[in-house]
C-alpha cells in the first residue's frame, strides 16, 4: 500500500518513539521528546506529513503487555499511507545495518523505513541515534531535532 502524495514527506517512527508519551515524564528531555512526537502526530493527522508502517512495528507492538498502549499505538497503522511486509531486500539491508553494530530489531525498523522511501526515521533510542550518520539513504534523528530542523 502506498498512497504518498507528490512532494509530501514520509516519516517512520519506531516503537520507542510511539511509546514515549507513556514513559515517566519527570525528565525534561522525555517531556520535550513527547511534545515533539505529539506535534509530529498532529502533522500526520493533518496530512502535512505521511507515515510509513511496517510488519516489525506490528510485531513489537503486539508484544506490548499493556493493552491501552498497544491499542493506542495500533491506531496509527490506519493513519499510515504505506505499509511493508518482510522482503528479501529488507533482510539484506538489515544485515548491512547489524554489521555496523545495530541490534537486529532496530536494523529491521530502519531497513523497513528505507524500503518505504521515508525521508526521516524518528527514534528516541540513544543506541540508534549514536549511529545516525551511518545511513545515507535516510535521515535518522529524534523528534525534537526533527521539529527544530523542519522549522515547525
Amino acid at each position: 500500500m502506498n498512497k504518498k502524495k507528490q512532494n509530501e514527506m514520509r516519516v517512520y517512527l519506531d516503537n520507542c518513539c510511539f511509546n514515549r508519551p507513556f514513559d515517566d515524564q519527570s525528565s525534561l528531555s522525555i517531556r520535550l521528546e513527547t511534545e515533539a512526537k505529539l506535534g509530529i502526530q498532529e502533522k500526520i493527522k493533518s496530512e502535512h506529513l505521511s507515515l510509513g508502517w511496517s510488519y516489525i512495528l506490528d510485531l513489537e507492538n503486539n508484544a506490548n503487555p499493556f493493552l491501552e498502549k498497544r491499542v493506542e499505538i495500533q491506531r496509527w497503522k490506519e493513519v499510515a499511507d504505506s505499509f511493508v511486509d518482510e522482503t528479501e531486500g529488507i533482510l539484506l539491508k538489515m544485515n548491512e545495518y547489524t554489521a555496523i553494530g545495530l541490534k537486529p530489531l532496530d536494523a529491521l525498523h530502519i531497513a523497513c523505513a528505507v524500503s518505504l522511501q521515508c525521508q526521516y526515521f524518528l527514534t528516541v533510542d540513544k543506541g540508534i541515534l549514536k549511529k545516525a550518520t551511518e545511513f545515507p539513504e535516510i535521515k535518522v534523528t529524534n523528534p525534537v531535532n526533527f521539529i527544530i530542523e523542519r522549522g515547525n
